[in-house]
Parts: C-alpha cells; sequence; structure tokens
C-alpha cells in the first residue's frame, strides 16, 4: 500500500514557485509583444513569425552539437520541418476573414494550458504524469491545465462549440511540451536556450504553440473553411 503523499509544508510551496516572479516578468513582456502583432495582422505578424523562426533555428543550430556529426543534417532538416510548419499554420489562420479570432483562440488555450498545468500541479502535486520524461509534470497538473484552457477558450469563443476543440488543442499542446522535454532528456540538455528569462528557450516557451498550431489548422479546415475554426 503506497503512503499518502504529505501536504506541501509553506517552506515546499515557497520553493515549488521560486521562478514564478521571473516567469511572470517575461510574460509580461512577451505577451503583449504577441498580441500586438497578432492584432495588427498583416506584414507585422509575418515579420514576427520569421523573428521566432529565425530564433528557433538558432536555438536548434545549438541544441545540434549533442548529435553526432553523421546525424546533424537529418536532425537540422527536423528542425526546420518543426518550426516552418507551425509558422506556416499561424500565418493562413491569422490570414484569413477572421482569422484574428481563432488564433487568439489557439494562443489563449495554449498559455492556460501552460499556466493552469503550472499552478495546479505546484499547488496540489501528486502522482507525476512522465517521470521519466519530465519529473515535474504531475497529473494534475495536466488536468487543471486542460478544465482551465477550456474555459478560457470558452470565454474567448463565447460558444459551448469551443469546448472541444479547446480540449484537443489543450491536451495537443501538453504532448508537444512533452515531446520537446524527451528530446532534451535524450540531448543531456535542461533548456534548449537561454533567450527568455525565466523560461530558458523559445522551444521551451512555444513547444505547445508549435505542437497545436498545425492542429487548429487542421480544425479550420474541417469547420469547413468557416470562422471561427470550432464551427
Amino acid at each position: 500500500m503506497s503512503v499518502p503523499e504529505s501536504p506541501p509544508t509553506p517552506g515546499e510551496r515557497s520553493r515549488r514557485f521560486h521562478d514564478l516572479g521571473l516567469r511572470a516578468a517575461s510574460a509580461a513582456v512577451l505577451v503583449p509583444v504577441a498580441l500586438g502583432a497578432l492584432a495588427w495582422g498583416g506584414l507585422v505578424w509575418a515579420v514576427l513569425l520569421v523573428l521566432l523562426f529565425a530564433g528557433l533555428m538558432w536555438e536548434w543550430a545549438g541544441l545540434s552539437r549533442h548529435i553526432v556529426s553523421a546525424a546533424r543534417p537529418r536532425f537540422l532538416l527536423a528542425g526546420v520541418v518543426y518550426a516552418a510548419v507551425p509558422g506556416a499554420a499561424l500565418a493562413w489562420l491569422r490570414d484569413r476573414p477572421g482569422g484574428l479570432i481563432d488564433v487568439l483562440f489557439l494562443l489563449v488555450v495554449v498559455w492556460m494550458t501552460d499556466i493552469g498545468a503550472y499552478a495546479v500541479g505546484r499547488l496540489a502535486g501528486g502522482p507525476k504524469l512522465a517521470p521519466a520524461i519530465s519529473p515535474g509534470k504531475t497529473v494534475s497538473g495536466a488536468v487543471g491545465g486542460l478544465v482551465i484552457s477550456v474555459a478560457a477558450g470558452l470565454l474567448v469563443a463565447r460558444s459551448p462549440a469551443a469546448i472541444l476543440p479547446g480540449a484537443i488543442i489543450s491536451i495537443v499542446s501538453q504532448a508537444g511540451d512533452l515531446a520537446e522535454s524527451a528530446l532534451k532528456r535524450r540531448l543531456g540538455v535542461k533548456d534548449s536556450g537561454r533567450t527568455i528569462p525565466g523560461h530558458g528557450g523559445l522551444f521551451d516557451r512555444l513547444d505547445g504553440v508549435l505542437a497545436a498550431a498545425p492542429v487548429a489548422a487542421v480544425l479550420a479546415l474541417l469547420a469547413q473553411g468557416g470562422v471561427p475554426l470550432w464551427r
């Protein structure tokens, strides 16, 4: 019989949130930039996507140093696909008539998945989600992130039809996070880079978006070209 996990002490709870201030400060800078470019659209949104792609490729090239020389060309090509496909999906979604709401919905669901999983996981603790891949992630965090992100998506969509797309995007986002964690563990690195204080690299911050953006584009197509993607 397993012994129930004791509630965290105030000191333990404080250590669980030791990086919250730095993460919040980084988000306070980056989120307005992303939302501003999204709202402006057109060339501004395209420039942001190109800059992000360049930053992602810079980090990926750095990660390639941990790959044997013979496999580096394939690894670099995989990185181009990994970053370019979501970038194309984000550009296509935003460029559609009324596509602003689609991308906003996507970003809110992914961001709230991350925030919800972080907060609930640190507060509730409990069984680990995938200890061999990412020891910090918990089942409670995964469920909390899913519930909170779907609720946030409903606030954006103002339609119960958004529940299923929101849940799909949240689950895919968490899967993308785990996939990136598995890659870093295999390469023997903690972060993909040091681009964003408190978050590590761009891949560390955008792993959920990179996984979910192509799925959101598919959902939009399945909605028979309708805007928003949950129709």
